[in-house]
Formats: structure tokens, sequence, C-alpha cells
């Protein structure tokens, strides 16, 4: 399921961020946890802010979820959601971030944290999402592909390298991958 973060998450959340940093891997769709670290009470404040920011050059409403798993209330993944884009979203970054600690990686979690992800974007009138990631991310490109993601293009960044673009019909997502998914949030 899909929470937003609060106060009760903290102690998982800071295992989330130490799980990221001992693995050496990138924390993706955390709303910008990776800048705030060793301030909990600051990243929710951010995130809560993010919501209502206008659109700029710089900034974007967005928001932000965390993938938790029922069974257990285990801090699985993260999920950030961009309501609106401006032009350098368009082209590089998209709507959609996601993410899956590492100890919890293949086991089929990020396409639940993404299909969730669509499910609130159809909740908000969104009709068509646009998503990336980094060339050599097989795991990422896939999830995208697995619920619906079309390659529009490919793109070189600095700092990332060689990145694909997807967009995904979020109408069209949901209702062709509704029967596959909504039973496997449930089993969780």
């Amino acid at each position: 399921m899909h929470v937003i973060p609060d106060e009760s998450y903290r102690e998982q959340v800071i295992e989330y961020v130490q799980e990221h940093l001992r693995d050496g891997s990138h924390m993706n769709g955390a709303g910008g946890l990776g800048r705030y670290v060793n301030d909990y009470d600051g990243w929710l404040q951010k995130i809560a802010n993010d919501r209502n920011v206008g659109v700029t050059e710089t900034t974007v409403p967005a928001e932000t979820y965390m993938l938790v798993r029922e069974s257990d209330n285990r801090l699985i993944g993260m999920c950030n959601i961009r309501t609106q884009l401006n032009d350098a979203l368009r082209n590089r970054g998209g709507n959609i971030g996601y993410g899956i600690r590492p100890s919890e990686r293949r086991k089929g979690y990020n396409e639940i944290n993404l299909y969730l992800a669509l499910v609130r974007c159809q909740e908000l009138g969104l009709d068509v999402v646009l998503l990336d990631c980094r060339n050599n991310n097989i795991g990422s490109y896939k999830t995208m592909e697995a619920l619906g993601g079309i390659l529009l293009d490919y793109y070189d960044d600095e700092e990332e390298g060689l990145c694909r673009r997807y967009m995904i019909n979020v109408d069209e997502a949901i209702n062709t991958y509704r029967n596959i998914y909504e039973p496997r949030i449930r089993r969780r």
C-alpha cells in the first residue's frame, strides 16, 4: 500500500536511507530524501510543502509516498509523483520517480509501486505520464515496460549517462493490468 510519510515511520525511513548508503545505491523517488539524511523533520516539511508549490523553472508540485508491505508494515520503497511538469521535466525526469530498498529488489515490488502511482495519477486526472531511467537500469525500464511504457527516445545526461524516456497512458495501463496487480497488492 502507498502511505504518506509521517512521524510514525521515522525509524524505518532512517533504516531505508542507511541501507541505500551501505549498498552504494541511488535513492530514487524519495522526494529529495537524500538531501535530508540527518533531518527527518525537515524532509517531512519539504514533502508537505511540495504538494502546494507552483510550477516554475525550478519547482513543480509533487506528492511522495512510501510503499509499505501490509503483512509486516515494512517500508519497501518510495515513489514521487510530479502532478504538473515544467519544460525541463517534460524532457528529463517526467512525472514519476520510484525506488525499492536494495534488500527487497527483484521481488516484483517496483511494478506494484508503479501501478499504485498510476492509480494515484488517474485520481489526479493525469492521462499520460512521462518517466525515465538510466539505460543501464534494466530493472527500472523493465518495470515501465511491464506497465505499458512506450519508449519515446534516448538522451545523454552529463551526470547519469545515457537515459531512456518513456510514456505511459494511465487509463490504458490501469485497465490492462488491474487484474494482474490488484491481487498481488492484496497478497502482500
